[in-house]
């Protein structure tokens, strides 16, 4: 349990009178990615809220590099970066507000790093419009944008390529490679076909389900 980043063991989760999950277990180290795949409706999104902090409605623990979560809070939230359904932008902020405000909270990034986020995502051009004239996909990719300016080291990321075109899908793929590569890693659910599920570690909800 020591050398995992994040470790989960014997996790229970039940809603609404039905077991999502139980005697969850599992590690994830630095370098590695993990998908949690089942059908929809097993808790995948439930599970990554509960890994995130988000939610308390289980029972078991999990461990943030050896201690108990509970007790390593802010610690743990400095290093990690979580991606939910929603985009999360502000919509009357433009995306270089959206990103400035998100960098208020990490002193190292600057101007020219969001700049340079908002060009890898495809946003140069947008940068000064506000959201809401957007298109989904373009929030998507504000949102996304944080993946190039943060340095937390786990990320976790539900449904990351949700209404992205294939060249943005397929440069999400690299930049969580390379951030496997530097010793980061990744928790992700996802319904597309990932080109890169050889170097990705699975797990499916449906086959822990309570019967």
């Amino acid at each position: 349990m020591s050398t995992a980043l994040l470790h989960v063991d014997k996790l229970y989760c039940e809603r609404d009178d039905r077991i999502l999950f139980e005697d969850l277990s599992f590690a994830i180290n630095a370098g590695e990615v993990i998908q949690v795949e089942g059908q929809n409706g097993s808790g995948k999104t439930t599970l990554l809220r509960i890994l995130s902090g988000l939610s308390n409605h289980y029972e078991g623990d999990i461990f943030w590099k050896g201690s108990l979560l509970s007790t390593v809070q802010d610690d743990f939230r400095r290093e990690l970066l979580y991606f939910g359904h929603h985009p999360g932008v502000k919509a009357v902020l433009t995306p270089e507000e959206n990103l400035h405000w998100y960098a208020a909270m990490h002193p190292s990034i600057d101007g020219k790093k969001i700049a340079m986020a908002l060009e890898q995502v495809g946003l140069r051009g947008f940068e000064d419009s506000p959201c809401h004239t957007l298109s989904a996909g373009q929030n998507r990719r504000v949102s996304l944008a944080r993946l190039y300016l943060t340095s937390a080291k786990l990320w976790i990321l539900d449904e990351p390529f949700t209404a992205i075109d294939k060249k943005g899908v397929a440069q999400k793929e690299q930049l969580i490679l390379d951030h496997a590569a530097n010793g980061g890693s990744v928790i992700l659910t996802t319904h597309h076909e990932l080109a890169i599920s050889e170097k990705v570690r699975r797990f499916n909800l449906d086959e822990l389900a309570g019967t």
